[in-house]
């Protein structure tokens, strides 16, 4: 592997063109994903209606891509010739790998693959200028930078999801979404066909899909953890034909994209049952969903005419997409209507399965049963593990990585995608203005750092993880700009994630790169987040406990600017060149600045100064490492965590532990009270503990009772005039989540803020 990074490439474009304005600017290559090797060549190759493209049929769609891109986006035609040529070479070793040589007098594009030339179409892509992506490059000739580039991708897997059963999506846009996954020589596109809230492919065998599935009587307005909840009183909904569905699978293929479906089961079926409430347990009638979260109306394990009739939905699925995959969920499966079943507790007796969780995998495994007869394979979410694990069954592990090693420990490829790196529905700023999410904190700069290979996974069953992707749930996105701004640009960072080996990744030049890339993005009207301009703060304990505030921003050369008054700053502000040295409580206000013009949000921080501020603090266990926080010291460093977002630097999550806080003041002080706050996110399986204990230096326990609450947060205050060193904190986590809530059966996790002491 050669990575030439230290070349400084300089064109001589008066020189060499005069001062023609008829030929563009050459580009400087800033390539996403960033290839396995890269190398500067002095000159340029001009693109002109003189130039001449050749290449053999084989490779025609990745050429024809090329020809329509140029054509379509400048006046220029390619003729017949030799100056840009696609040819093969069956000596790269990777089916999606390819070389790409600029030279002064020829573009040269070698691949295995008609797929591994359509990826070196996409990197050419990005040599060329961003007008052509709009039609709005007028010049007569296109100067392209020489560089020789060989590539290839680093997992065979490199996926986006995204759910329409939620929030239904136009033709038109699934294209231009599948499309931009293209660009990124992303692979797969996950549609997430059917849920509790609409159904959303078309079977003609049974037509109430279309006619009652596929439609809710009204949809929740707000958050899902808003009490009162309010819903809108509009009927939603629709479907997707099959015609439609072939015409985007088409589409898709021509980019080198297989759509994989997920037809949910056994969870997830609310809406099917309303259409065939002979599908569930009760037989009773029930309505589409009409809000969010998981519902205990699932399919019925124990009566044959529920596996006939997912039988026929399958026979229909199955001709429409090629690829090998079926997604069959498998996730989020209550089991309170199979325990009061009398067929589903036959169907364990029958079959001499010990449990519920057992039945759950006779269910998958005999769906797999049939999928594998018609020639394809399941995927389905980690919960497929419990009971036992289908034979042929592919997992994608989404909470966490346990069951991503489990199965690749037994063979099973695995695909990643756990919440904390991967679910592009967290929030992905701290600016209070972000539009509302499910919850969670998942900053561009987390996704860029995910490595799906887990942690301790043996050598010899790394194999098995096939790749990644991004998951895009839907219940707060109800339109397309607002898909976009959610997917992008992280789904740009996990392209580098997937592509691009981890010695290459630098997440400082990936910035530097994405800065050039929204100018694509922008010319393809695509709507995403841009918080490269915003500023992140940060307390540092410096010597002699000097306690600092430390200000930076992701782009280079520009000025950031800040008040501690109140004041918005701009540019007449003080500008920030040494961090502020903090002694009392104060709010921080600033800004990036690019020549006196401000550039993206106001940031602002309130610096609460206590006296637990700088004290050691210890834990008895660590932070879960995908919520660490900013450690033990974001405990007390006088910051307190967002309202909305648990996953950011502040709020410190632990699965399942009971948790013991230490603090050590240095001195025994004077203290008159001590608060804290838990995050209460039942939807998200975080629930505040029952009661916490409290000890001081005189060693009697208090017992602070915490009253139940539907609240998404829950605060905490004891008020004690007592002289003490240490406080010690003991927070209980709350336990297995109970039947009829979301992560039933499962851990809860504890949230806990900033501990203030005063």
């Amino acid at each position: 592997m050669q990575i030439n990074t230290s070349l400084v490439f300089i064109v001589f474009v008066s020189l060499i063109f005069g001062c023609s304005k008829e030929i563009s600017q050459p580009i400087t290559p800033q390539i996403i994903p960033t290839p396995y090797s890269q190398t500067l060549i002095e000159g340029v190759f001009t693109i002109s209606n003189k130039t001449g493209l050749t290449f053999d049929e084989e490779f025609s769609v990745a050429a024809q891509f090329l020809k329509e891109y140029i054509e379509t986006g400048s006046a220029i035609s390619l003729k017949s010739g030799t100056n840009i040529v696609f040819e093969k070479d069956e000596t790269i070793e990777d089916v999606e790998g390819y070389t790409l040589d600029v030279f002064p007098a020829k573009i040269r594009i070698k691949a295995k693959t008609v797929q591994g030339a359509f990826y070196a179409v996409q990197s050419l892509r990005q040599l060329l200028p961003i007008g052509l992506e709009n039609n709005s490059f007028t010049k007569a000739e296109i100067a392209v930078t020489c560089v020789s580039i060989q590539d290839k991708p680093q997992f065979s897997y490199r996926g986006m999801h995204l759910d329409v059963a939620r929030h239904k999506f136009s033709i038109e846009f699934i294209k231009k979404y599948i499309d931009a996954l293209a660009m990124l020589k992303m692979n797969t596109f996950h549609w997430h066909l059917t849920d509790d809230q609409g159904w959303r492919i078309e079977i003609k065998k049974h037509p109430k899909l279309q006619e009652i599935a596929a439609f809710r009587d009204q949809t929740l307005i707000g958050h899902f953890s808003d009490n009162p909840q309010q819903f809108d009183g509009k009927k939603y909904g629709g479907f997707y034909t099959q015609e439609q569905i072939k015409d985007v699978v088409a589409y898709a293929k021509n980019r080198f994209i297989r759509v994989i479906p997920e037809i949910e089961m056994p969870g997830h079926a609310q809406a099917a049952i309303a259409a065939y409430p002979e599908l569930g347990c009760t037989k009773e009638p029930i309505k589409v969903a009409e809000s969010w979260g998981v519902f205990e109306d699932i399919f019925c394990a124990g009566n044959d005419s529920t596996f006939t009739f997912l039988e026929n939905v399958l026979d229909e699925i199955i001709p429409l997409f090629p690829d090998q995959y079926i997604h069959i969920g498998g996730d989020e499966v209550p089991k309170a209507h199979w325990k009061t079943c009398d067929a589903c507790q036959k169907r364990i007796q029958d079959e001499n399965l010990k449990d519920e969780h057992e039945l759950q995998s006779y269910f998958i495994q005999r769906i797999e049963k049939y999928v594998n007869s018609k020639g394809k394979q399941i995927i389905g979410w980690d919960e497929i593990l419990e009971g036992g694990l289908a034979p042929n069954a592919t997992v994608m592990s989404w909470r966490g990585i346990k069951g991503a090693v489990e199965a690749a420990k037994a063979k099973h490829d695995v695909i990643m995608t756990p919440t904390s790196y991967s679910y592009f529905d967290y929030y992905q700023s701290t600016n209070p203005n972000e539009p509302v999410a499910i919850g969670g904190y998942l900053p561009l700069e987390k996704v860029y750092g995910f490595n799906p290979i887990p942690i301790g996974l043996p050598e010899k069953e790394k194999s098995y993880v096939i790749g990644a992707q991004g998951n895009l749930w839907t219940e707060y996105i109800s339109d397309s700009e607002h898909v976009e701004y959610m997917a992008f640009p992280r789904v740009i960072a996990m392209s580098e994630v997937v592509w691009s080996t981890e010695l290459n990744k630098n997440y400082n030049q990936f910035i530097d790169r994405l800065e050039y890339f929204n100018k694509r993005l922008d010319a393809l009207n695509i709507n995403y987040a841009n918080h490269l301009y915003e500023v992140n703060g940060e307390v540092k304990m410096e010597l002699d406990k000097i306690y600092t505030f430390h200000l930076n921003t992701l782009t280079k050369g520009k000025t950031i600017r800040y008040t501690v008054n109140g004041l918005e700053p701009d540019s007449t502000s003080l500008e920030y060149k040494l961090p502020l040295v903090i002694s009392n409580s104060v709010t921080v206000k600033a800004a990036v600045f690019n020549n006196n013009k401000r550039l993206g949000a106001v940031f602002s921080e309130s610096l609460n100064y206590h006296k637990a501020v700088g004290a050691k603090i210890s834990l008895n266990v660590q932070p879960h490492h995908a919520y660490p926080g900013s450690g033990a010291y974001g405990l007390i460093n006088g910051i307190s965590g967002s309202n909305s977002r648990y996953g950011d630097k502040e709020w410190l999550g632990f699965w399942g532990e009971a948790v013991e806080i230490i603090i050590d003041l240095g001195t025994e002080t004077e203290i008159s009270s001590m608060s804290t706050r838990f995050h209460n996110g039942n939807g998200q399986w975080i629930y505040a503990p029952e009661q916490i204990e409290l000890i001081f230096d005189d060693g009697a326990v208090s017992k602070i009772e915490i009253p139940i609450s539907e609240e998404l947060l829950v605060d905490v205050l004891v008020e004690k005039i007592i002289k003490t060193r240490y406080i010690t904190l003991r927070i209980p986590n709350y336990g297995i989540i109970p039947d009829r809530k979301q992560g039933s059966g499962n851990p809860a996790w504890t949230f806990v803020d900033e501990i203030k002491v005063n």
